[in-house]
C-alpha cells in the first residue's frame, strides 16, 4: 500500500463519527475492486473518492443543528475539503479532478459520467441493499432525525428495494446484486409477518 493510500485510511479511521461508519468505506472498496474486474479505470481515483465520499456526514465534519442539518449537502464540503487532503497526503495533484467528480457524482439520484464514478456509485448502492443495507438503516434508529420509528427504518428499506436495483449501471453489480436484493426482500416479508400490523 503506497504511503497516501495508507494515510488516507488512517485520517478516515481517526475521523470516522460514530465509529461504524469507518466500516463503510473499507467494505466499499472492496467492492469497487469486485464490479470494475477486468475494466480499464484508475484505482487511485476510486480508492481516494471511496475514502473521502462520506466525510461530511461524519460527526464533527457537519452541523449538529437538526435545523442546519436539513439543509447539510456532505458532498459540496467533502469536496471543498478534499483538494487540501489529498495534497497533504501526496496524492497525484492531476488526479483530484476526477476524484471530485466522483464524489460530487456518488449517490444513486446522480449520473455518473466517468467510468470511476460509475464504479464507486454501484458499489454504494449496494451497501444500501442485502445484510449490509439493514443493519446499516438499523443503526440509524435513535441516532438520526428521520428514524424515529421501526416504520421509519422499513420505509427506507422499502424505498431502497423499490428503487435501487433500477439505477445499477454494470451487469458486474447487477450480479452481486442479486442475493442481496433476495435478502432484502425476505427481511422485509418477515418483518411484515412479525410485526403483526404492530411494527411502531
Amino acid at each position: 500500500m503506497t504511503a497516501w493510500r495508507a494515510s488516507l485510511r488512517t485520517y478516515i479511521e481517526q475521523n470516522a463519527n460514530p465509529p461504524h461508519k469507518f466500516g463503510h468505506q473499507a467494505r466499499l472498496y472492496l467492492l469497487t475492486r469486485k464490479i470494475g474486474e477486468g475494466q480499464s479505470y484508475d484505482d487511485d481515483v476510486v480508492y481516494a473518492a471511496t475514502w473521502l465520499h462520506d466525510l461530511g456526514v461524519f460527526i464533527g465534519h457537519r452541523p449538529e443543528d437538526p435545523a442546519l442539518l436539513m439543509k447539510w449537502d456532505h458532498v459540496v464540503y467533502t469536496n471543498d475539503k478534499a483538494p487540501a487532503l489529498l495534497a497533504g497526503l501526496g496524492f497525484p495533484q492531476e488526479k483530484v479532478p476526477a476524484v471530485l467528480e466522483v464524489i460530487r457524482t456518488h449517490q444513486p439520484h446522480d449520473v455518473p459520467g466517468i467510468l470511476e464514478a460509475v464504479i464507486v456509485r454501484d458499489a454504494d448502492i449496494l451497501e444500501q441493499l442485502g445484510a449490509i443495507g439493514i443493519l446499516r438503516t438499523a443503526s440509524k434508529l435513535g441516532s438520526d432525525n428521520r428514524f424515529l420509528f421501526f416504520r421509519d427504518a422499513e420505509r427506507s428499506l422499502a424505498r431502497a428495494l423499490q428503487e435501487l436495483p433500477g439505477r445499477i449501471r454494470l451487469d458486474t453489480t447487477r450480479k452481486l446484486a442479486a442475493p442481496r436484493i433476495a435478502a432484502l426482500e425476505q427481511f422485509l416479508r418477515a418483518l411484515q409477518d412479525e410485526a403483526q400490523g404492530e411494527l411502531g
